[in-house]
């Protein structure tokens, strides 16, 4: 697993590797050749290459790349505006060496091009795109070549993923060093296609990991992962519990059960009201059903210590009475999970739900989509959905689980995850999601971690089903989640 970084902090492990004794120009040689390296392997049988350069250092890294690939025997056709010379110190250099020609940038660049390289703008772009540079990178996008970019497509915010204007559909991404996260959050990421990271001689050590973004992978959570072991019982593997919505809004927490049954829970109850009792009883086999009627019957249900990981919140209703049910919860001892209308129904009182987390020890986690993100965080400043996640993790001084696949915990760590899939935009798959961290809480992982766990889990179970996925199918695919982490164990 490795770190991503922000634009800022990028050309900050840029300066310290240059103050440090590696000459700039060293980086940017390896940037270009990096990118060329991508484009013999892609496309060997290509014969025109047009490489769009910027004013900065990525069109620095642009005449690199033309270089390489001219000495390999491509027809380059490089575009730049402007005086070479009057580049940045070392993009400058590196136009020197560039033997080739160098014609303006305009549509004639684009003709019959087999490959595009898009050298224009870097991961720091700060303004919109406009005028003739937006009508080029609209007519590339347009002429059907396929697009590599250089760091990120130009027009992509390489921090927060945003559209700058309009900005390069590449069909993969070189990249330095470390994935930005642009690279991973929306919008960004539909822009990249495949990335790939060159090593350009800048030490790892310069980074500081506790305080960059990662991204998601089973490295995350998965080297303290539950399993089962050779003497235990499923007493040993916790005992969730959800709390249920109304007779006539029961199927969410069904699902959440079965998310946190499939993925290890030893024991799932689901907390029924009264009037909902035959309807989920009807539903359920393996997963037990109790009455619990109001905070009292939560409380009840809660003074069992075996029952040690509760989730409430998905179609349970807006109201006071949700509001009880989450502080009796809060007060109790178990790790809480915090999901749909659990949250919602604090958006009137946030200072009371956030007093109470943080007066226990517990794990609690939040899971909200991005509407309930706005009623509870809806102030918190930052400039990307990461440096959001963190202050929000921050006020509540517990870890939360976004809908939107960025787990954070305070302003130390955030993770977001490069696992997610289109598939899982279908009704009650967040309920699953939500029973999935419950499911890994019950069984002993932390907060961060077991959210971690849960987003990744859940994204690759809907890759593993594909087309036609709803929420039902979920569960029944985290077998072979397990069966492959397993096996990738199992390989080293």
């Amino acid at each position: 697993m490795h770190e991503l970084l922000t634009a800022e902090e990028m050309g900050r492990a840029d300066r310290i590797t240059i103050e440090g004794g590696v000459p700039g120009a060293v980086l940017m040689e390896n940037a270009g050749r990096g990118v060329a390296d991508e484009i013999s392997a892609r496309f060997p049988d290509a014969s025109t290459v047009a490489l769009l350069c910027g004013p900065g250092n990525n069109g620095g890294d642009g005449f690199v790349a033309a270089r390489h690939l001219l000495e390999r025997g491509y027809r380059v056709r490089l575009g730049f505006d402007g005086d070479p010379a009057k580049l940045p110190a070392d993009a400058a250099h590196m136009a020197a060496r560039f033997k080739g020609a160098v014609g303006p940038l305009g549509p004639d660049l684009l003709a019959d091009a087999e490959v595009i390289v898009d050298g224009l703008f870097g991961a720091g772009l700060a303004r919109p795109i406009e005028g003739k540079l937006a009508a080029l990178i609209d007519q590339a996008n347009e002429c059907g070549a396929p697009i590599i970019a250089i760091d990120v497509p130009s027009g992509i915010d390489g921090t927060t993923g945003a559209v700058r204007g309009t900005a390069i559909g590449a069909s993969a991404t070189v990249t330095f060093f470390r994935r930005k996260s642009g690279h991973l959050l929306l919008p960004g990421r539909l822009y990249c296609g495949a990335v790939r990271v060159v090593d350009i001689g800048i030490p790892a050590p310069f980074l500081k990991p506790s305080l960059t973004p990662s991204p998601m992978s089973p490295a995350c959570g998965f080297p303290r992962f539950p399993g089962p072991r050779r003497r235990g019982t499923k007493y040993l593997r916790g005992h969730a519990l959800v709390a249920s919505g109304p007779m006539d809004a029961t199927g969410a927490a069904r699902l959440a059960a079965r998310g946190a049954l499939r993925a290890g829970a030893g024991l799932v109850t689901v907390a029924s009201p009264r009037n909902a009792l035959a309807v989920n009883a009807a539903q359920l086999t393996a997963i037990m059903v109790r009455e619990a009627d109001g905070p009292q019957g939560i409380a009840a249900l809660l003074a069992d210590p075996r029952k040690n990981a509760f989730l409430i919140g998905p179609a349970h209703g807006v109201g006071e009475e949700t509001r009880a049910m989450v502080l009796v919860a809060l007060k109790a001892g178990p790790a809480v999970v915090l999901d749909a209308d659990a949250l919602t129904s604090f958006a009137d009182d946030k200072e009371a739900l956030f007093e109470a987390i943080r007066a226990r020890e517990a794990p609690v986690v939040m899971t909200p989509h991005e509407g309930e993100f706005a009623r509870l965080f809806g102030d918190v400043a930052g400039d990307s959905k990461v440096e959001k996640a963190r202050a929000a993790a921050s006020r509540a001084a517990r870890p939360w689980c976004s809908k939107a696949r960025i787990p954070s915990r305070r302003r130390t760590q955030a993770v977001i995850d490069a696992n997610g899939t289109p598939w899982l935009a279908t009704a009650g798959s967040g309920d699953v999601l939500g029973g999935m961290v419950l499911g890994l809480l019950a069984q002993g992982m932390s907060g961060f971690l077991g959210a971690s766990a849960a987003v990744w889990m859940h994204g690759q179970a809907a890759r593993i089903f594909g087309p036609g996925l709803i929420a039902e199918d979920l569960p029944e695919m985290l077998p072979q989640v397990f069966r492959g982490l397993e096996r990738d164990r199992a390989q080293g």
